[in-house]
């Protein structure tokens, strides 16, 4: 009996030291200046979603059993991404009010993590809202060296194995396809709508202030037209810059006229998407002349204009020829360069 009996303390024994494999990924962190609901929400593509309490003092912890990948957390008004694996203990500290620059992960294939936001941060140097009016040769180039820089961004981070990189790489490949053929949408545009030739109108558009307004109505000025939407988050984006440059130009001989193309597809009835509309208009405090084309993408304006996303931004002269029919954002430095050349 003694050699079973030692036998079996042995396992035991043994047995207590091994490691056990968790059917789970345990997430901690500690998130500054967090959001009014206290909570983030870990989600993926493939509908798999938990929220996770954020206490007073701005920490978290909580066990997730996940499928290995990338996934993303939502902390209301923002989102990142997190490599998550079961077994694996990771934890992560932000600041929100700078959120990617600020986002640090820790633990178990932090490395996977920190690669997404590093790589986040470098498209952000590249992708300006510049390059979205650059020349061929400058849309060229920035291309040239985002790649380079991404290359070499991967030979950082020689921990991790290589097939990781190829979700990554695909994905940069998609995005530049994307802005390529953006680029040649923009090309294409600026022949269809060259310098000069003049511009398609408008007429009896509802204002804000209870009027009405054609194009007509500003012959003898520039006029800068930017047609948004109330639901358009890159649209909003610009609305801060568009109130510098109003406030800027206040004196000079450029209208600016906000044309807003909310509609019942997206509101219900065209009479919520009025009411979107004025209601921002109040919030925001926005100034310039804002106008409602009442049809939404079908009135003949916006479709003679070719217009199939926005923001979108024109650039019209005293006489009402077109100067840029895809003219920079408020936001870009290049717009107050072309302003300038005009003499404005």
């Amino acid at each position: 009996m003694k050699p079973i009996i030692a036998t079996f303390l042995i396992v035991i024994i043994l047995g207590g030291c091994l490691e056990t494999t968790k059917d789970y990924a345990s997430v901690s962190g500690k998130i500054s200046n967090p959001n009014e609901l206290n909570q983030i929400t870990i989600s993926n593509r493939a509908g798999y979603s938990k929220e996770i309490e954020i206490k007073e003092d701005g920490t978290f912890s909580d066990t997730l059993k996940v499928i290995e990948g990338i996934y993303r957390f939502f902390d209301g008004k923002k989102v990142g991404s997190i490599f998550l694996k079961n077994n694996n203990t990771t934890s992560f500290s932000l600041d929100t009010k700078a959120f990617n620059e600020t986002l640090k992960f820790e633990g178990d294939d932090a490395d996977k993590s920190n690669f997404i936001i590093s790589n986040i941060l470098m498209q952000q140097e590249y992708l300006t809202n510049d390059l979205l009016n650059a020349n061929e040769s400058e849309f060229l180039e920035t291309f040239e060296n985002l790649e380079a820089a991404y290359n070499a961004l991967k030979e950082q981070y020689t921990s991790i194995d290589a097939t990781y990189f190829e979700e990554h790489d695909k994905r940069i490949e998609s995005m530049k396809k994307a802005y390529f053929n953006y680029f040649k949408g923009k090309i294409e545009m600026r022949k269809l709508f060259a310098k000069g030739t003049l511009s398609p109108t408008f007429s009896n558009y509802e204002n804000y202030n209870g009027s009405e307004n054609s194009l007509s109505d500003f012959i003898g000025k520039f006029v800068y037209i930017d047609v948004w939407a109330t639901w358009c988050g890159p649209c909003k984006a610009e609305i801060p810059s568009l109130k510098k440059l109003e406030s800027k130009y206040k004196t000079k001989n450029i209208a600016f006229i906000s044309v807003s193309v909310d509609d019942a597809r997206r509101s219900g009835t065209m009479e919520k998407a009025r009411e979107s509309w004025k209601k921002m208009v109040k919030d925001k405090q926005l100034t310039g002349t804002q106008l409602f084309t009442g049809n939404g993408w079908k009135t003949s304006f916006i479709q003679d204009y070719k217009i199939n996303s926005i923001p979108r931004f024109i650039l019209i002269d005293p006489k009402g020829n077109i100067i840029d029919a895809d003219a920079p954002r408020p936001s870009s430095k290049k717009l107050i360069e072309l302003l300038n050349q005009l003499g404005v």
